[in-house]
């Protein structure tokens, strides 16, 4: 069967590098003598492989979209075989994922009923602000750190999922945190169309300037926890390096809340896709090299 262009146009693959820093994040502090590469590596291909762009495609499958979505400024008409093809996607990353354990079996399938919830047109969780935000924070962030974390290490090490939570809270929380936070910029752009689809989303309910006051306040207090954190596990070191790749976003950010400021205008797709890009890439580099000198 030959996949339609819509189909893989919309099953958005390139979308997954905006998601990958949560994985970089997680594997970095596993310890390096704890940490077994083939299960990360496989881990890597079920998430940004299979689960996000199934994600991807179903939403998109319910939505059906005629103007700019994340990572796409025109997206094509959906068919039935982007759904067949993502349920065959979530089915095939639950497969594999008996290859790592039980536990992470079940958290996938907590993240795809929870996407599909998200965007299923018979319950539809992003019709409400909070609860829609709050599903894509802690899935994205909290969820995937989780299963990052305890599915990368060896098959003879059986996690303590009670002692692991207890003591990886926190960057489970700032993964949320630079993921949620980071979110109603991703939709200050699409007031209008979601307003006619019948969804309310944060950034609406929040407005343009409460978009941005927002994702600075919860980047604010991203910042800090990972500096607490850091700190507390002795790893000074990557704390600057991380804080110093996210400097360029900071000063994007701040550039185009200013022009939003004055004209609401600027609130647009290219802005939020420069601003998501940059952010992804500098956040990607900096868990990578924090990963990377946790190795040496």
């Amino acid at each position: 069967m030959r996949l339609e262009r819509s189909t893989l146009q919309l099953l958005r693959l390139h979308f997954s590098v905006f998601l990958m820093p949560v994985y970089w994040f997680a594997l970095g502090q596993v310890a390096p003598q704890e940490r077994d590469w083939g299960r990360a590596l496989l881990i890597f291909l079920i998430l940004h492989l299979l689960v996000y762009p199934a994600s991807n495609g179903y939403n998109s499958y319910m939505d059906r979209d005629d103007g700019p979505i994340g990572g796409l400024q025109h997206p094509l008409a959906p068919t039935r075989q982007l759904f067949m093809l993502t349920l065959g996607m979530d089915i095939l990353a639950l497969l594999l994922g008996l290859m790592i354990n039980g536990y992470f079996v079940a958290g996938l399938m907590i993240y795809i009923l929870a996407s599909r919830a998200y965007s299923y047109r018979g319950i539809r969780l992003k019709k409400y602000p909070v609860i829609g935000w709050l599903t894509v924070a802690s899935c994205q962030g909290a969820l995937v750190f989780f299963l990052v974390f305890m599915g990368s290490h060896p098959s003879n090490q059986p996690p303590d999922i009670a002692l692991e939570l207890r003591q990886y809270w926190e960057p489970m929380l700032i993964s949320s945190l630079l993921l949620g936070g980071f979110y109603p910029l991703t939709q200050v752009y699409q007031h209008d169309a979601d307003r006619k689809d019948g969804v309310l989303t944060l950034s609406m309910l929040l407005g343009y300037r409460g978009s941005f006051a927002f994702t600075g306040l919860l980047y604010f207090i991203a910042v800090l926890l990972l500096a607490r954190y850091f700190f507390s596990t002795l790893q000074f070191t990557e704390f600057y390096v991380v804080a110093t790749c996210m400097l360029p976003v900071v000063v994007y950010f701040f550039m185009w809340a200013v022009k939003v400021w004055k004209d609401t205008a600027q609130a647009n797709y290219a802005h939020s896709i420069r601003m998501n890009l940059l952010g992804s890439v500098c956040l990607n580099l900096g868990f990578v090299l924090v990963l990377i000198i946790g190795s040496l």
